[in-house]
Formats: structure tokens, C-alpha cells, sequence
């Protein structure tokens, strides 16, 4: 693929720099207004079509997203992080700054100052009296004024993606807002945020597959962490009685729409809690969130429309079971037969694993409004206490929405014995494998005594995902992991091969 595009800013660089004596990668340019402020202010003053006011100014800085050139004349849109702007440089107001606009590019980082005012069709316009180079773009930005088309190829450059694709940054922008009202809605509870190691000597506090690395000085394989709940339970233990960690986890599993191996997770524990406060203290963060980023408790996800409303319903875990794979979760031979039906693998695998999955693949796609269900199978749930009337079952529950699980929280277990008991159990083939870990140290700050308690966990990804409409987790998350591409064609070449002028021309 030829780079002509970058062969061709190359040269306009280097007559910058030799000819002209410009730096093309600028300097220091403060006290910028951001653009959104700008257009805010034009507005307040009522800016007629063709008028210019001699005494409002404006000093802006972004990159060039439009070039319009008549003559002595060139338009230009401006975008920063606030929004965009038209600029008008004429080579009358320069003077011998033109030359250095003529070499301007699509992509081009300039800061402007200049009068505020608005051409004779009425669009918004800083009509500059000055400007600067701050630094030159050696490649285009994507052809199409939409921004990049190519799926893969916006998670892969994700920098174009950024500028190329304001409401790709509206995201990031929500997400931040999402995560800070989390924290500042249990710190308002008495939380205090914590830290606990990303390096394990021992991996546990869910069902997943770790991935596995090895430090040189101590000679010891080590564990990204696939869960903090173990450690954060040991601070339980020690007296810190309200405990929260917004976290990255690691698994090593399958990538999809809704899993990437690396994500963000809030868990919490708070003692002398239930189950039953997890649940209120889910709909409390749901709803912060919503309020800080507005949109109202109504949102439209894909073709459905969520309604985040408090309370959520409950649902009875074997109720959905019998209402949408028609079974009785006590009945293993008819679960058993309906999976087989269904064509998942059963053989082999413990009754609970099995009911699960058939809860998985039977009932999980009909849990489209955000609700919770409760009173999950107890022999996958090792870390949790009982139900009091029956054995069997654990004080569970997972929160759903848009058909994907949100949340995960028990009434936490703290019986030494019990605990034992029920990992050993996992080691020696019951529930699912993944959990089947003998975390010593933990049962033995068990014996020390925890104060009953109530834990949550809640996918930040994926509650951002069902907060702002985005279908895929690589939506919300700015880096996700994504298989080799081998030799990768830069967006620029293939996305701008199209006419560049043709840009130029187009109307702001």
C-alpha cells in the first residue's frame, strides 16, 4: 500500500520547519477556551448572520477536522473535546502567516485567536487574527466524515477512534461519571475504598480460569487476580467492617460481546449485611449513575427499552427454571433430559453445574428488564452461606439486565468448618472445577472470626454497557484485547484512499 498521504505531509513538514522556520510539533499555548464554551457564549450574545463583534474574542486549540479553501480564504472545523467550530482564515487578516496555512492538513493540531462572529449564512465562526501550528498530523483522519466504519479497526486504533467519533468520547466521558458516582454513593454509606493485590500466590473467589506468570527473585508461579473477594473477606476479619475495590480482574477465557479477559469490577463487603441489602445497595448505585449521567431510569438498549425503575422485580431462581425450560430444578432426570435436548454436554458434570447451564441457556435470554434472581443451587456457590429451610439452596442472587448478568452477591459464608468442608468438596470433583482451590490462609483467617456479612460484585463494563445503549463490552472499554492482526493497514490508508480534496469541499 502506498503512504503517498504520508509522503506528502512529510514534505509539507519539512518546508515548515527549513523554509519557514516553523516548529510542526509547537509548544506551550495556554489559557484555551474550551469550544463548547465558546459556542455557549455566542449564543448568549445572539450573533446575527454576517456579523463580527470587534470586542468579544475567543482563543481555541483542536484538531482539524474540515478544510474549505476559496482563494485568499480557507474555512476550517475545529473539534476539541467539547465540541467543534468553524474558523475563517483569511490571508488578509494573517498577513505573513498565510504561507503556513496553506500547508495546513486534515488532522493538523492549531490554536487559533480571533473575533467571534458568524458568517452570512449564520454558521458560528471565530474569524481569526492569529494562529499556530501546534503540531503536524503525518497521516489523515478517516475518509468518511463519520469517523472510521471498520469495527475492528476502531478498537485496534482507538486514538483515531476518539477523535474521529465525538460520540465514541461521550461514552468514556459517561463511564467516568458512572464509576464516580459508584464510589461516591458507597463512600456516602461508610464504605472506604480499598486495595488488594493483582499478584496471588493463590487464585480463588469465582468460577474462572486464571492466568499464570512467574517471579524471577522469589522463584514462585504468582496469579492474576480472576477475583479480590478472598482478601477483601480477610479485611472483614480485621475490623474494617464497610469494604469496596473498583478492580481490574483477569480471566482467561473466551472474548465476545460481553466478555474481554480483562475487566473493571466493583466488590464490596459490609458486615452484619444479607443478601437482601446487596439488592437495595444495587438499585442505590444503578440509580446514581443514572442521575449523573442523566437520560432518565427509561433507556433504550438495542431494540428494547429498559426500565431501571426501583425496586427491581425478584424472581425465584427455580421458578424461571420451571416457567422457561419446563423442569424442576429438584427433578435431575428431567434436567438432565432437557439439557440433552437442548445439546449441552452433561455428561460427567455435577447435577448443579448441569442445572445451571440449563438455567444459562433456557431462561437467561428472557431476562431483558433489569431484575434479580435469587436462591441459586448451593453446590456452586461454595463461598456462600445456606438457605436456613434447605440445604440445598444458597442466598444468592444475580442481577440482570438487557439479558446479561450485572451482578453478583451472596449472604456471605463464615463458618471455618462449613468452608472447609464445602472447598474440599470442589477439590474433590463437586461443582464446578474451576472454584476447586484450597486457599489456606483465607480458612485460616476464618478461625479468627468474620462478622456475618453481605458481599457484591457488579461488572462495571457491563453496567456502562446497558447505561449508554452499547451493544458490545469493546464499546466501553478503550483498549480490549483483540486476537493479532498480523500486519495491520494503518485507518489513514484504509479508510482516507478516497479523494482527500474531495474532504475539503465538504460543507461544514
Amino acid at each position: 500500500m502506498s503512504h503517498t498521504y504520508k509522503e506528502e505531509r512529510e514534505k509539507k513538514r519539512n518546508k515548515l520547519h527549513d523554509e519557514l522556520g516553523v516548529d510542526p510539533y509547537g509548544r506551550r499555548y495556554p489559557d484555551v477556551e474550551h469550544i463548547g464554551d465558546v459556542r455557549a457564549r455566542c449564543e448568549r450574545l445572539g450573533i446575527q448572520a454576517g456579523q463580527i463583534i470587534d470586542d468579544q474574542a475567543a482563543r481555541v486549540a483542536g484538531r482539524i477536522m474540515l478544510l474549505r479553501s476559496f482563494g485568499s480564504l480557507t474555512f476550517v472545523t475545529l473539534r476539541d473535546a467539547t465540541g467543534s467550530i468553524q474558523l475563517g482564515i483569511s490571508k488578509k487578516a494573517i498577513g505573513n502567516r498565510w504561507p503556513v496555512a496553506k500547508l495546513l492538513d486534515l488532522g493538523d493540531i492549531i490554536g487559533v485567536t480571533g473575533r467571534l462572529g458568524a458568517t452570512q449564512t449564520g454558521e458560528m465562526t471565530v474569524w481569526a487574527d492569529n494562529f499556530t501550528l501546534l503540531c503536524k498530523s503525518l497521516r489523515p483522519p478517516p475518509g468518511k466524515w463519520h469517523g472510521l466504519s471498520d469495527v475492528e479497526l476502531r478498537y485496534r486504533h482507538r486514538y483515531v477512534d476518539l477523535f474521529a467519533n465525538p460520540e465514541v468520547r461521550d461514552v468514556f466521558r459517561a463511564r467516568s461519571q458512572i464509576i464516580d458516582a459508584v464510589r461516591r454513593c458507597l463512600v456516602d454509606r461508610g464504605f472506604i475504598e480499598v486495595e488488594t493485590p493483582m499478584l496471588q500466590p493463590q487464585y480463588g473467589g469465582a468460577a474462572a480460569r486464571p492466568f499464570v506468570t512467574h517471579h524471577n527473585t522469589l522463584d514462585i508461579d504468582l496469579y492474576l487476580r480472576i477475583s479480590p473477594e478472598l482478601y477483601l473477606k480477610r479485611l472483614l476479619v480485621g475490623g474494617l467492617e464497610r469494604v469496596f475495590e473498583i478492580n481490574r480482574n483477569f480471566r482467561n477465557e473466551g472474548i465476545s460481546t460481553r466478555h474481554n479477559p480483562e475487566f473493571t469490577m466493583l466488590e464490596l463487603y459490609q458486615a452484619y449485611a444479607d443478601r437482601d441489602d446487596m439488592m437495595d445497595i444495587t438499585e442505590a448505585m444503578t440509580a446514581a449513575a443514572i442521575d449523573r449521567i442523566g437520560g432518565g431510569y427509561k433507556r433504550p438498549f438495542g431494540e428494547h427499552e429498559l426500565d431501571f425503575t426501583t425496586p427491581w422485580p425478584r424472581h425465584k431462581y427455580s421458578d424461571l427454571l420451571a416457567e422457561y425450560a419446563g423442569v424442576q430444578m429438584e427433578d435431575v432426570a428431567a434436567v438432565r433430559s432437557k439439557a440433552a435436548e437442548l445439546g449441552i454436554d452433561h455428561a460427567d458434570k455435577d447435577d448443579a453445574v448441569v442445572i445451571n447451564e440449563l438455567f444459562e441457556r433456557a431462561v437467561e435470554d428472557h431476562l431483558i428488564q433489569p431484575c434479580f434472581v435469587y436462591d441459586y443451587p448451593a453446590a456452586i456457590c461454595p463461598l456462600t452461606r445456606r438457605h436456613p429451610d434447605d440445604p440445598n439452596i444458597a442466598l444468592r442472587f444475580e442481577a440482570f439486565a438487557a439479558t446479561m448478568e450485572l451482578g453478583n452477591a451472596y449472604t456471605e459464608l463464615n463458618d471455618p468448618a462449613v468452608q472447609r468442608a464445602n472447598l474440599e468438596r470442589q477439590v474433590a470433583g463437586e461443582g464446578d472445577q474451576t472454584m476447586a482451590v484450597m486457599d489456606e490462609d483465607f480458612l485460616l483467617a476464618l478461625e479468627y472470626g468474620m462478622p456475618p456479612a453481605g458481599g457484591l460484585g457488579v461488572g462495571i463494563d457491563r453496567l456502562v454497557m446497558v447505561l449508554t445503549n452499547s451493544p458490545s463490552i469493546r464499546d466501553v472499554i478503550l483498549f480490549p484485547l483483540q486476537r493479532p492482526a498480523g500486519k495491520t493497514e494503518p485507518p489513514d490508508e484504509q479508510e482516507a484512499r478516497g479523494d482527500e480534496n474531495a474532504k475539503r469541499e465538504q460543507e461544514t
